[in-house]
């Protein structure tokens, strides 16, 4: 049973705020982590270690966020949506502070931990917060709503890093996050409803130590394959001890009440087949934001300036996305949409492979634009696919294991990336893993090769997607939702539709920022012909 301070039927006033608020939350770790994807090279000159070491400052974020979620679902309930939320903000902003005055890469890492507390309340909460108070016709419209503000980080997030770390200090990129932080706060505590769960029991203890460690060993075990160089005995054996903690976790479940992540959610078969699907589609779109910046900047020699540049592509296919997704879905429905644009994914990736120096501008231009929309559209089609049927007894667990899955897998992805990488520098020039080769054919050779190996691994979550019920998502169905909705929650679909002229201002930042793009290009092109 749910208990309100506000109300769970959010005022028309209420209803309007709301997805503004979580969307401050998407768009402050959107920005953040866009910010850092593109300054990581400039800042491992700056901290004097390889760019190829640089994705433990990645990783700290993500283990650390995929340790907590699984506490975001009871705290939520246990101490109403309101306060976790605003506590995760507080603990973002927190760690970006520290970030800023980091002076060595091991306090960076752990000022990156910090800001992981605040960002396994955030994102999850905030989409928990959509999932309880609105209609669930109206997931999949509202969920690509509150994303499309956080869109807007990706479009500046790379510009700003790389004219940060070329034209001021790094630390800009975390010192921004300071005043969004401040006003997202102070407008969650005016407007976020509180909802609590009077039924919550006992936090599970027990279980998220199990979960916890697993986590670690796990991510242990894949660095020690990778960057920290350890045997392979020992390596395996922490893959083992961590898969060892993540089955007694769920052996020792029982009817599952007092567990972080009940055994029940699985008997929603939507769920089960999307956190499967989640699992090894992240792990291939995980890992390209992590290689993009390194390719643009180490294998093709562009600046950090330049590098982010070239990213808006990436967030312009994301913003056009967002806007076709929940017609796609009544068209198509979620089956037929998620195993045709995993196909398309795992192309779009391998297809990096091709590029060169010698590649045409508008060519790397168009295949970044493809890179925005298909993951866009993955993303968000397989978030709303997860919990669309989920009871609503069900929705802060489930909701809770959806985050975990993403960050875990994600984290996976670039660990393997910067592994390949490692692993293809040792194959193709020689050299110590770890370090970065001196350039040329060999560097492209070396990310051609990535690429590669991490389109293909996208393609085996296309067959996991193509065992979802057919139906689901469709028209139809859809209709036979809307036909149950109250009055009141009909006002509520007509002002969501409304939303959609916000999307003018969107485009239109978005054609300024292509437009200056252009003109950049244009420019590099005149000084290099004369």
């Amino acid at each position: 049973m749910l208990k309100n301070t506000s109300s769970t039927v959010l005022s028309p006033r209420g209803a309007r705020i709301v997805p503004w608020l979580v969307a401050v939350a998407f768009f402050m770790q959107m920005l953040d982590t866009t910010i850092l994807n593109t300054a990581l090279p400039g800042m491992a000159r700056v901290f004097g270690v390889s760019a190829f070491k640089m994705h433990s400052v990645i990783i700290s974020y993500m283990l650390m966020t995929a340790m907590l979620i699984p506490a975001s679902g009871w705290l939520a309930d246990r101490w109403g949506t309101r306060r976790a939320f605003c506590l995760g903000i507080a603990f973002f902003t927190l760690g970006s502070a520290l970030c800023a005055i980091a002076k060595t890469l091991e306090f960076l890492v752990f000022a990156r931990a910090v800001q992981g507390i605040g960002g396994a309340l955030m994102t999850p909460i905030g989409r928990l917060i959509i999932l309880k108070a609105y209609p669930r016709a109206e997931f999949v419209r509202l969920l690509s709503f509150v994303t499309l503000p956080g869109l807007i980080g990706p479009l500046l997030g790379p510009v700003t890093g790389g004219f940060f770390v070329e034209y001021a200090s790094w630390h800009w990129i975390f010192i921004i996050n300071l005043p969004v932080g401040a006003l997202g706060l102070v407008f969650c505590l005016l407007f976020i409803p509180e909802m609590v769960n009077k039924e919550t029991g006992r936090f599970d203890v027990t279980g998220f130590l199990l979960f916890a460690a697993s986590m670690v060993l796990i991510s242990m075990a894949m660095e020690g394959f990778g960057q920290l160089h350890l045997p392979g005995g020992e390596a395996t054996l922490l893959a083992a001890a961590g898969l060892l903690f993540m089955c007694v976790y769920w052996l020792r479940g029982g009817d599952g009440k007092q567990m972080l992540f009940s055994p029940r959610l699985f008997a929603t078969r939507s769920f089960s087949i999307g956190i499967t699907g989640n699992l090894f589609a992240r792990l291939a779109a995980g890992a390209v934001p992590f290689l993009n910046p390194l390719f643009l900047q180490l294998g093709l020699g562009f600046s950090p300036l330049q590098s982010g540049l070239f990213t808006i592509p990436v967030a312009l296919g994301a913003l056009v996305s967002r806007e076709i997704i929940p017609n796609l879905v009544d068209k198509l429905g979620f089956r037929a949409l998620l195993t045709g644009n995993t196909i398309l994914l795992g192309g779009v990736i391998s297809s990096f492979s091709l590029i060169t120096t010698k590649t045409p501008t508008i060519i790397q231009i168009l295949l970044l634009a493809c890179v925005g929309t298909i993951n866009s559209t993955q993303f968000m089609t397989m978030n709303s696919f997860t919990l669309i049927e989920l009871p609503q007894n069900d929705a802060a667990s489930g909701n809770s294991l959806l985050a975990v899955t993403q960050q875990i897998s994600m984290s996976m992805g670039v660990t393997i990336a910067a592994t390949l990488l490692s692993g293809f520098t040792t194959h193709y020039s020689g050299i110590n893993v770890g370090t970065e080769p001196a350039g040329g054919e060999t560097v492209l050779k070396i990310f051609h090769a990535t690429f590669l190996v991490i389109g293909l691994l996208a393609l085996v979550s296309a067959c996991i997607f193509h065992q979802a019920n057919p139906e689901l998502g469709k028209k139809p169905h859809s209709q036979r939702a809307a036909s149950a909705l109250s009055p009141q929650e009909s006002g509520n679909r007509q002002q969501t539709g409304s939303h959609r002229t916000l999307l003018a201002p969107a485009l239109i930042l978005a054609a300024i920022a292509a437009c200056c793009f252009a003109l950049y290009q244009l420019d590099i092109l005149i000084l290099k012909h004369h």
